[in-house]
């Protein structure tokens, strides 16, 4: 019998019982991935020696820890110690991390198995895992349809029952953005809730790591392993309470449930529209009371993410210079030539789009009129939010405008692709928790429903989102996928 359908609870419930071993579960998950990501393209790199020898010292032990023998994949922008890590580019190829993330540390403290690192877009720029270096993920749903990006490895692998969690990244949607398109469930933390110590920098006042999985409960669990302060990363927050799961099958009456009209206007499609509506009344038949309000400054999120992300990208990245590790071009013939052709042959050409974009926004003279303009209105962004949290217990509205598009269709139009961020893009500008589940679907691709919540206030958000997962869950529809 296969486990690949099987929850990180349901799996954890069969080990502690001792009705499989944690070598018997790493095995069948080899047997899935050799079997079906030949298609899918999920993962990079795979470490399966290792896997199945930690996993079958663990035959022998009693279990212990939340994650006790679960398999698990990563995304390739989070260090690994004796996994390479690439970010998805040609410049860090074969790069060895001498030393694990914070998560990866937390995630192994209780004893999940690493089974691989997972495709993105490089350097995570990108929504659709086409800018890969190595290959192009596709959608278990729909086979000629993107995955989503930057984490489209991390949605897809999980979507496609190979792993029954992973870690994804997002800064600016990357890891809602291809939950809606895969229909599983992902949630992008508060800003501080998770450590970045680890996570190889894009944007580093937006980035955050954060959980997918095929359901609300487990989604939660994992959140409270990697969540916590970490002295190795400054901007961690001193949260304790990471009790995502205790009540998180409690009613919803009283709720308090504010949908922005702006989220629901010109560019989001009529059945994406449909979907959302459907599981908002589905929130008031629950008892919630549902009030229409106005985000009037999130109009503006895509131009000042763009600015603000490409701006700290341009600096993150410069350390990739041929010197210190990746790739080094040859032919150099002064350090200034060295630095010139290993940029131009390791980045490809959406990372070359961002750096110049930010290089250009930071520089003498345009430094007050684009990056300091678009830091003011990021604080408007985030009042809006402010006020209407005022009155209101979480935000609702689509995760993405449209359903997963086709492979090849907006690679050529950054600005079409972009757009596509719309929805997810002011939650990372503003800080807050906000996580993606499945509501629906259109010609057999999946549509997400987006719940934004307070400051780490994710316990809600999980509540509710598993109050609503008891009437749809797209998991258990598609599993024969």
């Amino acid at each position: 019998m296969s486990l690949r359908y099987e929850s990180i609870e349901s799996l954890s419930q069969m080990i502690q019982n001792k009705t499989i071993k944690p070598s018997e579960l790493i095995e069948d998950t080899f047997v899935n991935i050799e079997k079906d990501d030949t298609v899918i393209n999920s993962f990079l790199a795979l470490d399966k020696e290792a896997a199945l020898e930690k996993a079958k010292t663990m035959d022998n032990e009693t279990p212990s820890g939340k994650l006790f023998g679960i398999p698990m994949g990563i995304k390739d922008n989070i260090v690994t110690k004796d996994v390479e890590t690439t970010c998805a580019s040609k410049i860090l190829e074969g790069f060895n991390s001498v030393y694990d993330a914070t998560v990866m540390n937390k995630l192994n403290a209780e004893n999940g198995i690493l089974v691989g690192k997972l495709n993105m877009d490089e350097f995570a720029m990108g929504g659709s895992t086409e800018n890969s270096f190595y290959k192009k993920t596709v959608n278990p749903f729909d086979h000629k349809a993107v995955p989503g990006g930057s984490s489209g490895g991390s949605a897809a692998a999980v979507a496609a029952s190979l792993v029954p969690f992973s870690l994804g990244s997002d800064t600016g949607g990357s890891i809602r953005q291809p939950a809606s398109y895969c229909g599983v469930v992902g949630m992008k933390p508060t800003y501080g809730r998770v450590s970045r110590f680890g996570l190889v920098a894009f944007a580093s006042s937006l980035d955050q790591i954060g959980p997918i999985t095929r359901n609300v409960k487990d989604n939660a669990t994992v959140l409270e392993v990697i969540s916590g302060l970490d002295p190795h990363d400054s901007t961690s927050a001193p949260v304790d309470n990471v009790d995502f799961t205790s009540q998180i099958d409690k009613d919803i009456k009283g709720l308090r449930v504010a949908v922005p009209k702006e989220y629901l206007g010109e560019g989001v499609s009529e059945e994406v529209k449909a979907s959302v509506q459907a599981a908002i009344k589905a929130l008031e038949k629950m008892g919630a009371t549902v009030e229409e309000v106005s985000l009037p400054n999130s109009k503006y999120g895509v131009a000042t993410y763009y600015i603000l992300s490409s701006s700290e990208a341009s600096a993150n990245l410069a350390r990739f210079d041929g010197i210190r590790y990746g790739y080094q071009a040859e032919g150099a013939q002064n350090l200034e030539e060295l630095y010139k052709k290993t940029r131009q042959e390791g980045f490809g050409d959406e990372v070359k789009r961002r750096i110049m974009l930010g290089t250009y926004a930071l520089s003498s003279g345009y430094y007050d009129a684009y990056y300091k303009k678009a830091q003011k209105v990021r604080t408007l962004i985030k009042q809006d939010f402010e006020r209407v949290f005022e009155n209101y217990d979480i935000i609702v509205g689509p995760t993405a405008p449209t359903t997963a598009f086709d492979i090849g269709a907006q690679i050529n139009d950054p600005l079409t692709m972009y757009a596509n961020d719309i929805l997810t893009i002011p939650i990372n500008l503003a800080g807050l928790p906000s996580m993606s589940i499945p509501c629906g679907e259109s010609n057999g691709r999946p549509i997400g429903l987006q719940l934004i919540g307070k400051p780490f206030d994710e316990k809600t958000l999980y509540n509710v989102a598993y109050n609503y997962e008891q009437i749809f869950n797209m998991h258990e529809r598609y599993q024969s996928l």
